[in-house]
């Protein structure tokens, strides 16, 4: 597999928690749990990716912009995250900044998908790509077993 795969499969995980947070309402269980099942998904995603694939890439000239804006954006959606584990899940403020948080992240997976996919494909050769599937899937089972505890940023 190759790591646009990998990225892929994550990136479809987070659009389907995006989805169902939408729609739930109030400080329900419901909520609860899918917001701390995206969080987790955002942000052991966000250590893999960019120690997977933007990493390597922040090294070239023809990526090396499209690198430090998607990890401008993980930085980004990282503050949303923290504002939103300190809001009231029911105030109106919470769901504002969760409508923020979904479509970042919906502009941020477009991005990798329709912009910076296609470029890095014309940097990492097949073996490198394939490589780096496989130390990202292993890196993210590590992180998500070991959430919220060994992921760099949370406390």
């Amino acid at each position: 597999m190759k790591i646009y795969n990998a990225i892929k499969k994550d990136h479809d995980i987070q659009r389907d928690l995006c989805d169902k947070l939408k729609e739930t309402s109030g400080a329900s269980e419901e909520r609860k749990n899918l917001w701390e099942e995206l969080k987790k998904e955002l942000q052991v995603h966000t250590v893999a990716e960019e120690r997977y694939f933007y990493s390597p890439l922040i090294e070239t000239d023809k990526m090396q912009e499209d690198a430090r804006h998607g990890m401008a954006e993980h930085h980004e959606m990282d503050e949303l995250i923290e504002e939103l584990d300190t809001t009231d899940m029911s105030s109106p403020h919470w769901i504002a900044t969760a409508e923020k948080l979904f479509e970042k992240v919906e502009h941020h997976l477009e991005d990798e998908e329709e912009d910076f996919f296609p470029k890095a494909k014309e940097i990492y050769s097949k073996t490198e790509a394939d490589n780096l599937a496989s130390d990202y899937e292993r890196s993210m089972q590590e992180y998500r077993n070991s959430w919220p505890e060994n992921i760099p940023g949370n406390h």
